[in-house]
């Protein structure tokens, strides 16, 4: 009886395991388009891209409110690319972003500005911000922020050196990071390609990937031929990508507790 018994919290979590992991019956990707407000054609055609592709419209900008709509409307998830402080000086994050001086007052009005400027906000990624992604205070009190308005995040990731990702878990804030970026200015349309099929290789080896592109001209005419051929994995939103991620860390989680029973 005793041994029976003994059996039987190592059995849960092996049903749980096997849940989890059933969860997900094929690899998936994740598509963000950044950057989106400037330039009224190349945003538009971003928002009129097949499929879950998330839009990232950045605040502020002569397009933004449009686009957002126009996104929303083809049924794709809205992003805040709220700008952030970077390294690099020359490149001021302007009246609708974070930098180093602004107070904990001021991210939640920066924040609640943003959403106000881009409609149907579902989650928030950072524009530049390889200087402000590194400082634990104001990584810590925008998570507060976003956990209080049901925003996910995901971190661009400008600098191997933020903390952002990390202070969204200890907020509670559904969030991850991106795999790989598609594309430069200079990229023609093969090397586009190229590392869309990369990524796609990343998610059958890994399960899941997340991408980030941007409204260049030649990066939108790839994505929109491509798309809708996509072959091996399938193209689901940001926030299932997360959601997928979580599953898949609980069932890691569940394996090393099954480990540690035997």
């Amino acid at each position: 009886m005793t041994s029976r018994n003994s059996n039987l919290p190592r059995w849960l979590l092996l049903t749980g395991i096997l849940a989890l992991n059933g969860a997900q019956a094929e690899p998936v990707i994740a598509l963000i388009v950044d950057d989106l407000g400037f330039r009224y054609s190349e945003s538009r055609r971003a928002t009129a891209l097949p499929g879950p592709v998330a839009c990232a419209v950045i605040p502020g900008t002569p397009h933004g409110e449009k686009m957002a709509r126009a996104a929303h409307a083809s049924g794709k998830e809205v992003m805040l690319h709220l700008p952030m402080e970077p390294v690099d000086r020359s490149r001021p994050v302007g009246a609708h972003g974070i930098d180093l001086q602004t107070t904990r007052d001021g991210i939640t009005s920066t924040l609640q500005a943003g959403i106000e400027a881009v409609p149907h906000v579902s989650g928030v990624n950072n524009h530049m911000g390889s200087l402000i992604t590194r400082h634990p205070g104001h990584m810590s009190w925008l998570m507060q922020d976003l956990r209080e308005s049901g925003l996910f995040f995901v971190d661009s990731v400008t600098t191997e050196s933020s903390v952002a990702l990390s202070m969204a878990r200890e907020a509670g804030v559904s969030a991850t990071r991106r795999d790989m970026f598609l594309d430069s200015e200079q990229a023609d349309e093969q090397e586009i390609h190229q590392r869309l099929q990369r990524l796609v290789e990343l998610a059958q080896r890994r399960g899941h990937a997340l991408g980030i592109a941007h409204p260049f001209p030649a990066t939108m005419t790839v994505l929109e031929r491509e798309l809708p051929r996509l072959d091996g994995v399938k193209l689901v939103s940001v926030r299932e990508l997360i959601a997928l991620r979580s599953q898949a860390q609980q069932a890691e989680r569940l394996t090393i507790a099954v480990e540690k029973t035997q």
